[in-house]
């Protein structure tokens, strides 16, 4: 959510202390000297104020230890750079589910992972929902997998693999129909590669009982009672991590 004053985090009202201390980014994960936090403790520095949603992504990504890739998305499209709907949220499925996934199964080049992956997911243009049948989030699953498996077109079976994650995420969104919500698509993308994970891989990633969605304010076509995540309340308090 993009809170109007307070902390980008929580909304929460800045402290302003007599002296510097140490303070940690909660995106970067940098440390700086500032007189500034939040009421909740929260610190965000100044560069991530600034930062573009992929540079940002890829910060938060690399020094996360969240295996929830849903608590590190909601943080994510909490940034006020992260606008309600775009082409963004291409990049962020496939980054969060990275992150989480090489905090539980270590070993990855997740630096080189990230990067890939932002390539890819830049190639999948804005609005290819509606206009190519084709969710951005879900494609997102599809690279996700390609990373973590190292599909290319001339694979056997992990180029099937990839192509059965993409479809089953397709598969959802569709199900709960349109208009496109791209926190609704992100949330089903990652609930769909969750499952799909422990089904083909073994793997489960940590996840929260229910999702429940406080962006539907800034969504003028939230289905609201017709989403499976619509809470129906004002912004709630943000987990961290």
């Amino acid at each position: 959510m993009k809170y109007p004053s307070g902390c980008l985090l929580c909304g929460e009202p800045l402290v302003y202390q007599s002296h510097a201390v140490e303070q940690i980014c909660v995106y970067c994960g940098s440390t700086y000297l500032s007189e500034v936090n939040c009421a909740a403790g929260h610190y965000v520095c100044d560069t991530c104020h600034r930062a573009e949603p992929s540079d940002l992504f890829e910060s938060y990504c690399l020094q996360s230890t969240s295996r929830n890739p849903v608590a590190m998305a909601i943080n994510l499209m909490s940034h006020p750079s992260v606008a309600m709907h775009g082409p963004e949220h291409h990049f962020l499925v496939p980054a969060v589910l990275l992150a989480s996934y090489n905090q539980v199964k270590p070993g990855g080049n997740l630096p080189i992972q990230l990067r890939q992956a932002r390539h890819r997911a830049e190639g999948v243009m804005g609005g290819s929902c509606g206009f190519c049948g084709n969710c951005g989030a879900a494609v997102g699953t599809g690279i996700f997998i390609s990373l973590i498996t190292g599909s290319s077109p001339l694979s056997t079976q992990t180029w099937q693999l990839c192509n059965r994650m993409t479809a089953e995420s397709l598969l959802s969104i569709a199900e709960h129909g349109g208009p496109r919500c791209c926190k609704r698509d992100t949330f089903l993308a990652l609930q769909c590669a969750d499952a799909f994970l422990q089904k083909e891989f073994g793997v489960k990633l940590e996840m929260p009982e229910s999702i429940h969605c406080d962006f539907s304010p800034l969504n003028k076509q939230c289905l609201q009672k017709g989403c499976p995540f619509y809470s129906g309340l004002q912004v709630s308090k943000i987990v961290t991590n």
